[in-house]
C-alpha cells in the first residue's frame, strides 16, 4: 500500500526521483520524443512571443531548441541533477538571454506580475501539488499572461481512467511521475481562464492547454 506523505517530504522525493534518472532520462523518453514530443514542443513554442517567459520544469532541457529569438526567458527545475544536464545544451549566444535555476514550482522567488507567458511542457503531472503549482504560476504572470501547457492526464474513457488510477500511485513510487492527473480542471481551480482545450491523441490522455490570467 502506498500512503500519501506530508507536502515537504513528496517535493523531496520528486527531486530525489529526478535527481537519480537525470543522468538517463533522455534515454528513457526518447522513442515517445521522437514519435509525438518533438512535434508538440516545436508547435506550442512557435506561439510564445514574451517579451519576458518563464518555463516552469526545464527538465533536460529538451524545449531549448525551439525557444524563441527576441525573449528574456527564465527557467526552473526542483532537480540539480536535471538543470546540470540542460545547462550544458544552452547554445553560447543565448547564454545572456536564458537563466536556468533551482526552484521550487510550488514556491516561487519571483514578485507578483513578472512574466508576460509562462510554459510547461509535461510537468505537472509530477509537482507535488498542481493546483499550488499552478496558482504560483498565476501569481507570477502579468494580468492578461498567457499559460501553455503540454501534459498528460487521466483520460475521459472510464475503463482505461480506472486502469490508470490503479497505477497512478506505483509508477509515482517508481518515477515521481502521476499518471491520472486532471489538469484541465486544476488549471480552473487555480484560477486561470481556459482558452483552449486540444486533444493531442487518442482519449484525451495528452493535452495542449491554453490559458490567461483574469485582470
Amino acid at each position: 500500500m502506498f500512503m500519501k506523505e506530508p507536502e515537504n517530504e513528496q517535493t523531496e522525493f520528486t527531486r530525489k526521483r529526478y535527481n537519480t534518472v537525470s543522468t538517463i532520462y533522455d534515454l528513457m523518453e526518447w522513442p515517445v520524443e521522437q514519435l509525438w514530443y518533438k512535434k508538440w514542443r516545436q508547435k506550442l513554442w512557435q506561439k510564445v512571443t514574451g517579451p519576458k517567459v518563464l518555463e516552469i520544469g526545464v527538465g533536460t532541457g529538451k524545449n531549448i531548441p525551439y525557444y524563441p529569438k527576441n525573449v528574456e526567458l527564465t527557467g526552473i527545475d526542483l532537480s540539480p541533477g536535471m538543470l546540470k544536464r540542460a545547462k550544458k545544451l544552452l547554445p553560447k549566444l543565448i547564454n545572456d538571454s536564458v537563466t536556468f535555476c533551482e526552484m521550487d514550482a510550488q514556491q516561487m522567488e519571483f514578485p507578483d506580475d513578472t512574466f508576460d507567458e509562462v510554459v510547461a511542457t509535461f510537468v505537472f503531472c509530477s509537482v507535488p501539488d498542481p493546483i499550488l503549482g499552478l496558482k504560483e504560476a498565476l501569481r507570477v504572470t502579468k494580468p492578461y499572461g498567457r499559460l501553455h501547457l503540454l501534459e498528460h492526464m487521466k483520460p475521459e474513457q472510464s475503463f482505461l481512467a480506472s486502469i490508470m488510477e490503479s497505477l497512478d500511485a506505483p509508477i509515482h513510487f517508481l518515477s515521481g511521475v502521476h499518471i491520472a492527473r486532471q489538469t484541465v480542471a486544476n488549471v480552473r481551480k487555480a484560477g486561470w481562464d481556459i482558452d483552449k482545450v486540444q486533444d493531442l491523441t487518442a482519449k484525451g490522455i495528452f493535452k495542449n492547454i491554453e490559458a490567461t490570467k483574469p485582470h
